[in-house]
């Protein structure tokens, strides 16, 4: 689906009006949104997806969607890419997973060893958790599509990417903390 064919949806189940006097913006804009944008339009004229989207690419930050997906109550999850299939990857790869289950289980009894879980620590714990989402989601995904080679490269980049302690300052997307 087309961004302009999400926004015209939307709009058919919310007011044009409210959300015009919400974004201080005029309701032609709001219905130029919802229009198949021109081809010389450019970016001056790309409706509010079109523009994240836009930003996205140009800064290759997948922080941008995280954050949005956060602010919306959920969280981001990239599709693995698809390669011919290796069934033996798959119980190392099961382990793997578990070992990021046990991972987030060390994170959350080292955090709240004093019985009092502050900012630092419920957002290491997030972390963890987030990133054990996306990787069990990851694993899913490949075993659906009986792609166990992708499941095995996922695993390896998981061990090969832990570089911090688990109550460490908290590395970038995609880097794990270490085993304790």
């Amino acid at each position: 689906m087309e961004s302009h064919e999400v926004l015209r949806e939307v709009i058919k189940e919310t007011s044009p009006k409210k959300i015009s006097a919400d974004l201080n913006v005029s309701m032609s804009l709001i219905y130029k949104w919802c229009e198949k944008p021109a081809e010389d339009q450019g970016a001056t004229g790309a409706n509010p997806l079109d523009r994240v989207d836009q930003l996205m690419r140009a800064t290759g930050d997948a922080r941008i969607i995280h954050w949005l997906c956060h602010q919306a109550g959920g969280f981001f999850i990239r599709n693995p890419e698809r390669r011919e299939t290796h069934p033996e990857y798959l119980i190392p790869a099961t382990n793997q997973i578990v070992r990021e289950f046990a991972d987030l289980l060390a994170a959350i009894t080292e955090t709240s060893g004093g019985n009092q879980v502050g900012p630092k620590e419920s957002e290491v714990i997030r972390r963890r958790w987030e990133e054990l989402k996306s990787d069990t989601e990851t694993f899913v995904a490949l075993c659906e599509a009986g792609n166990f080679s992708g499941v095995h490269e996922a695993a390896k980049a998981l061990g090969s990417a832990r570089t911090a302690p688990v109550g460490g300052a908290m590395p970038g997307a995609g880097v794990r903390p270490a085993r304790s």
